[in-house]
């Protein structure tokens, strides 16, 4: 693509707005773009068409890969292309691939089934729970067989057919029942549509789609993501303090695996706040512009919408922890026997050395009394009465025969 610049026309004053004109526009979106096509019919056809201009309008350089719209008229001075954004099909791949490496890089098998994981997730929205929803089924009930499907597939796919990823599982399931009854009832409660901007609306006016029954949707399927880490993590925990332990008992495993799930918790309930908040970043620039009071701003449907969002998921969140903790301790006691029943193992066939209780060689006495003796001398200040030494074993004398010279006579004969 080759642009080129041209002077910015003047723009007229806006209708009663009296002798006010608008900003001017950035002299860097006036002027033509000449393009080479390479996709379809006219593929390898050089075209012209007008960069796009006016306030929030995007930059566009020479060079740059740019994805075009054909709106044919009878007007023979306008072209029949305009520029519509920038093609980041190329850039978006570099990322893809890049993630890939690095997940696979990192988890190796595990990380290579996590990431199939991820293609099945997005397998079920966008074959299963979209075009259900757009056929015009409750999204609730589609929302829960949708995040259901996903939970079962990318667990075990991910974390393998364990006890450890069924207790997960079931612990996620009744959260996430519990996370949608609060959602209901809360919703009602507050009397949200789920109707808060111009997607929703039309949505709501164009294909009839419950608004209210996709914003239950909308914070279940949300709810999953954060919901299959807390659990997946607690029910490894207990597993992992049952390995480490065998003579904890249900309580200490509870109590122990508690502790990291209260520390885990505090972290993910920040993560949820400063997601939702980054999100809505622009809508909270307005508000703050606009010098609302605080009971107004919160009471914004936008607004209320996400911190309805936030509690419910929370609440889901927390009530996650000890369910999961709870059921994964009582399965793994059922089947962890503590060390302190168990005999103490020995082995069948062991050498005399290598036992503990006995030494492999009897020491004799007088060892005793040196030992005793550098005892004393390395710790003077120990009490108590030690044990007499032992009396030194009595030396034999005994006489040998002297050696001969070389004539064959004894120096000293007896």
């Amino acid at each position: 693509m080759q642009i080129t610049l041209t002077p910015c026309p003047q723009e007229p004053p806006v209708e009663g707005a009296g002798a006010q004109t608008p900003p001017p526009s950035d002299p860097a979106t006036c002027g033509t773009a000449r393009v080479k096509l390479t996709s379809g019919d006219q593929a390898g056809r050089s075209v012209t068409a007008q960069l796009p201009s006016g306030p929030g309008a995007q930059r566009f350089t020479t060079g740059d890969d740019i994805v075009l719209t054909y709106l044919p008229g009878d007007t023979l001075e306008a072209s029949p292309y305009q520029i519509s954004d920038h093609d980041r099909s190329f850039p978006l791949l570099l990322a893809g691939v890049a993630f890939a490496l690095a997940v696979i890089a990192f988890g190796r098998w595990r990380g290579l089934s996590a990431l199939v994981g991820l293609a099945i997730t997005f397998v079920l929205l966008l074959m299963f729970l979209i075009p259900a929803i757009l056929a015009g089924e409750p999204p609730l009930l589609v929302a829960i067989v949708g995040a259901s499907a996903i939970m079962l597939a990318v667990l075990y796919l991910t974390h393998g057919f364990t006890v450890t990823t069924s207790i997960a599982i079931i612990g996620t399931t009744v959260s996430l029942a519990l996370t949608g009854l609060l959602s209901y009832l809360a919703i009602g409660l507050v009397r949200l549509n789920g109707i808060t901007d111009e997607s929703s609306f039309y949505l709501d006016t164009g294909y009839q789609i419950n608004t209210q029954g996709l914003l239950l949707a909308s914070i279940i399927i949300g709810t999953l993501g954060v919901l299959d880490d807390v659990t997946v993590t607690q029910a490894v925990t207990v597993a992992e303090l049952a390995r480490a332990n065998p003579a904890y008992g249900f309580a200490r495993l509870y109590r122990a695996a508690a502790r990291i799930g209260r520390a885990h918790i505090a972290s993910v309930i920040n993560t949820i706040v400063l997601a939702y908040a980054g999100a809505s970043l622009p809508l909270l620039l307005l508000i703050s512009v606009g010098r609302e009071p605080i009971g107004q701003v919160v009471t914004n449907p936008v607004l209320a919408q996400e911190i309805v969002r936030s509690i419910v998921g929370t609440l889901g969140l927390i009530a996650s922890v000890p369910i999961t903790t709870a059921l994964a301790a009582a399965a793994t006691r059922r089947t962890t026997t503590p060390t302190a029943d168990r005999p103490p193992s020995r082995a069948r066939h062991r050498r005399r050395g290598d036992r503990t209780d006995e030494p492999p060689f009897p020491k004799p006495a007088h060892a005793h009394a040196h030992a005793d003796a550098f005892a004393a001398h390395d710790h003077p200040a120990a009490t108590g009465p030690r044990p007499s030494p032992a009396p030194p074993l009595p030396v034999r004398r005994t006489r040998t025969r002297p050696t001969e010279d070389r004539n064959g006579h004894h120096p000293h004969p007896w």
